[in-house]
């Protein structure tokens, strides 16, 4: 029986906010430099929406590829793989990233409620992964806001 080798990967969370972008450039920075895959992942909740669910994720998928193409240069030679998951955010990255090297996510800068990672994806995903977590805001959006 021959023991295949373990894809090396980097894994993001991508949910379109100026935050989950600056996580989406800083893993795939990570991902060429450990010369592993990106492993994208927009985290769908199916609570409320009456959208058949296989349909919801088609479109899904293909707003996640298209962000990701208009997000990171077409000159960086990586490869990528796009990953619809669903339930809880925080739950379903560290599930996404059990095998990974690394887990990047993104996080807003203020809170309504008080945590300064902006809700809880960032601390759940945290406590759960089995792997080091890496968490991006976007710079502009806080330089923004101070002004």
């Amino acid at each position: 029986m021959q023991i295949m080798p373990q894809h090396r990967a980097v894994v993001v969370g991508v949910d379109g906010s100026p935050n989950s972008l600056a996580a989406l450039h800083r893993a795939a920075r990570e991902a060429l430099e450990r010369h592993a895959r990106l492993d994208v992942v927009r985290v769908v909740n199916a609570g409320g929406d009456s959208t058949p669910h296989a349909l919801r994720t088609v479109k899904e998928w293909l707003r996640l590829r298209d962000l990701v193409a208009h997000t990171i240069p077409q000159t960086q030679h990586l490869t990528t793989r796009l990953k619809i998951a669903h339930g809880r955010p925080g739950e379903a990255l560290a599930k996404a990233a059990e095998h990974a090297e690394l887990l990047v996510i993104g996080a807003r800068v203020n809170s309504e409620r008080g945590n300064p990672f902006g809700g809880d994806t960032v601390p759940v995903a945290r406590e759960l992964a089995r792997c080091p977590v890496v968490i991006c805001a976007d710079q502009t959006a806080a330089s923004r806001e101070a002004l």
